[in-house]
């Protein structure tokens, strides 16, 4: 891939995800952080990553943060586990120093890792999660890192994001497959009292989530994490606080038409939103 031309003028903060979940994280940060301005660019053509290959989630992933780059970006967030899971490590070593060592992509994992201490007493944490996310082991790997006494488990969740964009989060049908997956989850370890949604869907199942989970068991749903995370690594880099512009704006992109794209965003915008199409 050769070197895109990149302007040095200050831009808005990047949202990029493979398909709308990471609306659900979008939504928290704006809420978080009013004044700044976004662009979320939605890969909702070649959506889902949850079950592709490492490589191509990288090469996918990569194609979007650099499309962001040229847009003006010059912080850039991974509002997608999977992505977050298999790209954002070879994209922070391997590629930024070639794009722009000065700019950054963050990811929504470690935020939500460093959540997980202070919530689990048993010490025992599940995870639901698409079998990208639970294949990658990011989330254990990432929390023993912190918290060695904690033990993770995970839980495959392949039909739940399908469910989510068709619009059935709410339907009788998406009972059965949330009671099922999360009875497997508990099933393998009855001592989990947190529960993390490791996919920015779940969030809109969470309602039937909470009908199947024992009173007693949290259950972290990571916008609000994300948000908080992102407000403080603001305030901790003045230096890319001060490249990023502050309107109050928020544009959005996707890979697939807009017709397409726009009733399913507002499904977890709960609004309706302008968009454009881009080509990659």
């Amino acid at each position: 891939m050769s070197k895109p031309v990149l302007s040095e003028k200050p831009g808005p903060i990047g949202i990029f995800d493979s398909g709308y979940g990471g609306l659900t994280i979008l939504k928290h940060i704006r809420t978080a952080m009013p004044d700044y301005d976004f662009i979320y660019l939605g890969d909702n053509a070649r959506t889902p990553y949850g079950t592709r290959s490492f490589q191509v989630v990288y090469e996918f992933t990569l194609q979007c943060v650099t499309k962001l780059f040229e847009m003006g970006c010059h912080l850039v967030i991974l509002a997608c586990n999977t992505a977050s899971a298999k790209a954002l490590r070879t994209i922070q070593q391997i590629d930024l120093p070639r794009l722009d060592a000065t700019r950054r992509v963050l990811g929504i994992i470690r935020p939500t890792v460093e959540s997980i201490g202070e919530l689990t007493q048993t010490r025992h944490v599940g995870l639901l999660a698409t079998p990208g996310t639970v294949k990658s082991l990011s989330y254990p790997l990432e929390i023993n890192k912190l918290f060695p006494d904690i033990t993770v488990t995970g839980e495959s969740c392949p039909i739940w994001v399908p469910l989510v964009e068709a619009g059935e989060s709410g339907s009788d049908g998406a009972d059965f497959f949330v009671r099922r997956h999360v009875e497997n989850l508990l099933a393998k370890d009855s001592e989990i009292d947190t529960i993390i949604l490791g996919c920015t869907h779940y969030p809109l199942l969470l309602d039937k989530i909470r009908k199947y989970v024992p009173e007693g068991i949290r259950i972290v749903s990571q916008g609000e994490y994300v948000a908080s995370s992102l407000k403080n690594y603001m305030e901790r880099h003045p230096e890319m606080d001060a490249r990023c512009t502050k309107g109050a704006d928020c544009r959005y992109y996707t890979t697939e038409s807009v017709e397409t794209f726009l009733p399913n965003a507002s499904i977890f915008l709960n609004s309706a939103v302008d968009a454009d199409s881009v080509t990659l």
